[in-house]
């Protein structure tokens, strides 16, 4: 029993409790959402615009059918990390703990990756390096959002406009910076188009409605640093996204998505995790793990447009 007790036991609860968590400060997930694959490598295709071109399609009597001449399909090279945590607990804690040590610690392990996650994807998306001339800008000067003669709502347009006229479908998803969230809901010109009479700061829902992007959300996480000093994770930006919604399966919330289809981006989840284990260490130590092997891509860049310097 000494020996089995060190073995690594996959804990179904506590791997169930990881795939249940949900903070709503986070919104990586809302940009480069979760997909299944199979292996830690490998290739994903990206696809070109084959399917928006418009084709001769009548033919003429005992004529040939008309062919397409397929495009050469780009791919890229996708390799998966992994990622663990792992929080210990000593038999005279969990004697005395008043509240169940075994949630906190696996509340701990898979936050701390989340948080991880949620970082890779805010540092990924709001590089401007990461995106093709014409998706993407930085305001400055009287075009920042903290000047009463800026226009939130043009340069929301501008980008809609841009994102369509690369992939033809405008952007479904928009990730508001905390800055920029602090200055659109003060914005005049903003609260100018709302049709209530009493005063008050525009709130989330008035922007899906004015900017019509169903899926905006407000990038609320924070990290701390080394020094203690607690820095936003998304700042002065706003990040365009057109992302497919997925189906849902029966009995399920939980959209299921396919790396194969055209998308600003996918974080890579291989099949199986995230995986939460125990195991014993001298008799006195309960070892709660967190395991996750992921890795955010994103795919299609053009599908996505990056608005830095709102404040």
């Amino acid at each position: 029993m000494g020996r089995l007790s060190k073995l690594r036991v996959v804990d179904p609860v506590l791997s169930g409790l990881a795939l249940g968590y949900s903070n709503a400060e986070f919104v990586g997930t809302s940009l480069l959402p979760f997909v299944m694959v199979d292996k830690e490598g490998g290739k994903i295709p990206r696809f070109g615009k084959e399917a928006f071109r418009v084709y001769n399609t009548e033919r003429a009597l005992r004529a040939k059918s008309n062919r397409i001449v397929p495009g050469d399909i780009d791919s890229v090279d996708v390799n998966l990390d992994e990622h663990d945590l792992e929080f210990p607990i000593d038999y005279r804690e969990d004697a005395e703990a008043a509240f169940p040590l075994q949630a906190h610690a696996t509340n701990m392990v898979v936050e701390g990756i989340r948080l991880r996650h949620e970082a890779m994807v805010a540092s990924m998306t709001q590089n401007p390096a990461n995106y093709p001339t014409g998706n993407k800008i930085a305001l400055s000067g009287t075009d920042m959002f903290t000047n009463a003669a800026s226009d939130p709502e043009g340069v929301v347009d501008d980008a809609k406009a841009a994102i369509r006229s690369k992939v033809v479908k405008e952007p479904n998803t928009l990730v508001i910076g905390y800055g920029s969230w602090r200055a659109l809901k003060r914005h005049p010109k903003l609260k100018a188009i709302l049709s209530d009479t009493k005063t008050r700061l525009v709130q989330l829902a008035d922007l899906r409605e004015i900017f019509e992007i169903e899926n905006s959300v407000v990038g609320k996480g924070v990290y701390a640093t080394d020094a203690g000093t607690t820095v936003d994770l998304w700042g002065n930006t706003m990040v365009f996204a057109y992302v497919p919604t997925g189906s849902k399966l029966a009995g399920s919330n939980t959209p299921v998505r396919s790396a194969y289809e055209p998308s600003f981006g996918y974080t890579l989840r291989k099949q199986g995790n995230p995986v939460v284990d125990t195991r014993t260490e001298d008799g006195k130590l309960e070892i709660v793990r967190n395991t996750d092997i992921f890795r955010p891509y994103m795919l299609g860049a053009e599908a996505g447009y990056l608005v830095t310097g709102t404040r």
